[in-house]
Order: C-alpha cells, then sequence, then structure tokens
C-alpha cells in the first residue's frame, strides 16, 4: 500500500493529463487522447455529472482489501522465457484500484512494463498538451454545430469550449462526462493503476508508441471526415447508444469474457459507416503490428514484459495474442 499510496499523491497533479488521454469511448475500448480541460460544472444546472474524483491513499487500501482479476491475461512464451499480455479499460472504478492476484503476479515476474503511453512520462505529458494545442479547430453547420451544443449542455460542459476545441476531443469529453455519471473515470482505469504500481515498484516502464502516432489514429484527416465522425458520434449519443455500448464493454472487461469481446464489431452497433470502419482499421489493425515488433523486440532483448494496453487490441485474428502466435510465441490465456 505504502508504494501506491506515494505514487498517488505524486500522480494528483495528472488527473487532467489522463482526461487528455481518454479516447473516444463509445468507439473503441482502445482509447487515447481527448481533451485537455475537465468539463466544468456548470452553475444553475441540477443535472449535471458528478466531478471527477482525485486519486486519494484511502481508496487504494479499500480497493487492495478486495482485489480481484478483471480484463485478459496472456503468459507468452519462446526462447526460453515469459512474457506477459494484459488487455485494459482505459476507465474505471474506485473499487478497482487494485491488481488482482494473477495480475499481482505477472507484475512480480516482470522487469518491464510496457503501456501504450506512460501517462507519468514528463516528456509524453509534454508531447501530449504540445499536440493538442495545435490540433486542427474546423467549421461546422449550423445543425451540427447546435446538435454538439446540446449534447455539451447536457454534460455541463462549457459551451465555449465549442469554438476552441476539435470536434473529436469535444466528442470525447462528452464521453467521458456520460461514464462518470456510471461511476467510471479515466483516473481508476487500469493504465493509471499499472504506472503506479511499475514506477512505485521500480520496474522499468516504456512507451509502446509516441504522442503522433497516438493523435495520427484518432484524430480526422481533413474536414469531411471530421464532419462524418461528428455526426456518427452525435447518432451514437443521441440514441442513447453511445452510453449503451460503454456499459457492455465494461461489464465484458469486468467479467473477462473473450467470446464477447471477439465479436465487439457484430455487437456495438459502432462500427456501421465507412469512417467509423475506417477509423477501427487506424485504431486497431494499423497499430497492432507495430505493437506486437515493439513487444518482441523487448522480450527478445531478455526483458521479462507485461504489455498492457487496450483489449480491442487483443481481439480476433488480428489482435495481439494471434500476432505473437504467428511469431512463435506460445500463448497461453491465464485463468483468473
Amino acid at each position: 500500500m505504502g508504494v501506491l499510496a506515494s505514487f498517488c499523491m505524486r500522480f494528483k497533479g495528472l488527473a487532467p493529463v489522463l482526461h487528455a488521454r481518454a479516447a473516444i469511448v463509445f468507439i473503441a475500448i482502445g482509447l487515447l487522447a481527448a481533451s485537455w480541460f475537465s468539463p466544468a460544472m456548470a452553475q444553475g444546472v441540477a443535472d449535471c455529472p458528478p466531478a471527477p474524483q482525485e486519486l486519494r491513499p484511502e481508496l487504494f487500501a479499500a480497493a487492495q482489501k478486495q482485489a480481484q482479476d478483471r480484463g485478459f491475461l496472456w503468459r507468452v512464451s519462446k526462447g526460453g522465457h515469459s512474457s506477459y499480455l494484459y488487455g485494459t479499460l482505459h476507465v474505471g472504478r474506485e473499487a478497482w484500484l487494485a491488481p488482482g492476484p494473477a495480475l499481482q503476479t505477472a507484475l512480480r515476474n516482470s522487469t518491464t512494463v510496457a503501456l501504450e503511453l506512460d501517462p507519468l512520462d514528463p516528456a509524453v505529458v509534454a508531447a501530449m498538451g504540445a499536440a493538442l494545442a495545435k490540433a486542427p479547430v474546423r467549421p461546422l453547420a449550423p445543425a451540427l454545430k447546435a446538435r454538439l451544443l446540446r449534447q455539451l449542455q447536457l454534460q455541463c460542459i462549457p459551451p465555449a469550449a465549442l469554438g476552441q476545441t476539435p470536434v473529436e476531443l469535444l466528442l470525447a469529453n462528452i464521453a467521458l462526462a456520460m461514464a462518470r455519471r456510471d461511476g467510471l473515470e479515466t483516473q481508476f482505469g487500469s493504465e493509471t493503476l499499472l504506472a503506479l504500481v511499475a514506477h512505485g515498484s521500480g520496474l522499468k516502464v516504456v512507451s509502446l508508441e509516441t504522442v503522433e502516432l497516438q493523435l495520427r489514429a484518432l484524430f480526422a484527416t481533413n474536414s469531411k471526415e471530421a464532419k462524418q465522425m461528428l455526426e456518427d458520434g452525435l447518432r451514437e449519443l443521441e440514441s442513447g447508444r453511445a452510453r449503451g455500448s460503454l456499459l457492455e464493454l465494461v461489464s465484458m472487461w469486468e467479467a473477462g469474457d473473450l467470446q464477447r469481446l471477439d465479436t465487439y464489431e457484430q455487437w456495438c452497433e459502432c462500427v456501421v459507416t465507412l469512417t467509423e470502419k475506417l477509423q477501427m482499421q487506424r485504431l486497431l489493425d494499423e497499430r497492432n503490428p507495430a505493437m506486437a515488433r515493439q513487444m518482441d523486440a523487448l522480450h527478445q532483448a531478455g526483458e521479462q514484459v507485461l504489455v498492457a494496453v487496450g483489449s480491442l487490441h487483443m481481439a480476433g485474428p488480428r489482435g495481439l495474442p494471434a500476432l505473437l502466435g504467428q511469431m512463435g510465441y506460445r500463448v497461453e490465456r491465464l485463468p483468473r
């Protein structure tokens, strides 16, 4: 508990950065990059999301008393030693702020923890802030602008953000505010916990990707694509499917339901339009081979590495377990 508590206090000032790393929740678990501000509670509005909670030592102590394994964990072996793959969830509940027994064993047996991006790395924090500050704010048609403004108002996000922030980030902030209504916070996500434990335990922590690569996967490539992303996102929010998909993802992750994970695109109703399909391809298919190569390089160098990335990177024949199997690894899903 002492390690977690001390790093909890160090981490408090980085809570906004985790909001900056939250991805578009209703599109994929494998999210990153959203906005550099937390939604302000609008005065005079009764039904606002709860304010983001701070990471406090007592939260870690309470979670440790009831620690359980959640998510998806594999051991991968090659060349006489083993490493681990862990499918994470980028939002979480305060009760999840402790690793379960199987994940604790994986951490003890690892020399390195590899995350998509290390949220405690000052260089990552600085690069994310600089990149988001340069992100393009594209003009909106009046009808779309009115619909987006309505969603901002429902989540008590300042309307001034509409002219200052890219639509991709606004959509993500709306989704994150919506998630907080169900007790889900980015600062309670898997990456928070693993970064704190790894740094506090003296493990080597590496980022598998760069900020540039992350944002390239998450941002629209042009105004036409940004408009379609906004239309798709608003449709999900207005229909209620955004919240339903998020809660289904959370339930799937908590139960470690691999069959449900592998068939995600068949039931989420979020990979329908051409833009959604292209975005999913950028988020997963185009990133997974590079992640597999990065893990292989670390493992072949003698590291016992725990790679922890969004759970959708583990799904199906193009997921990391399958790719590592093709690279000659013995891949074993570990029991919970």
